[in-house]
C-alpha cells in the first residue's frame, strides 16, 4: 500500500489507514506460495512480486483479498475477491 503513494500527504494518509487494520506478517509459508505463483503466472499475466505476496497471503489464510484492481488477481484459482468500485 505504501509503494503506491504518490506524494508525501498521500503516503500519511495511507499509514493512518494502516494503523487501523490487523498487519498479517510474511511467514514462510507465504514466501514459499508467492515464489510459485510468481512463477507460475509472472510471464503470461505479469504478476509482481508485491502482487504475489499479496495474494499469498490471501491464500494462506484463506481470506477475501480487497482491491480495486481485480485483474491483477482474478486469473489466481481459488483467491477470493472482494472487488472495489473500479474494478
Amino acid at each position: 500500500m505504501l509503494y503506491g503513494a504518490r506524494n508525501k500527504k498521500e503516503l500519511q494518509a495511507i499509514r493512518n489507514d494502516i494503523d487501523s487494520l490487523i498487519v498479517l506478517p510474511i511467514e514462510a509459508n507465504i514466501s514459499v506460495l508467492s515464489v510459485d505463483l510468481v512463477e507460475k503466472y509472472s510471464l503470461s499475466h505479469k504478476l509482481s512480486l508485491p502482487d504475489a505476496l499479496i495474494a499469498a497471503t490471501a491464500l494462506f489464510h484463506n481470506i477475501p483479498l480487497y482491491t480495486l484492481n481485480s485483474k491483477d488477481f482474478k486469473f489466481i484459482p481459488k483467491i477470493k475477491l472482494f472487488e472495489g468500485e473500479n474494478s
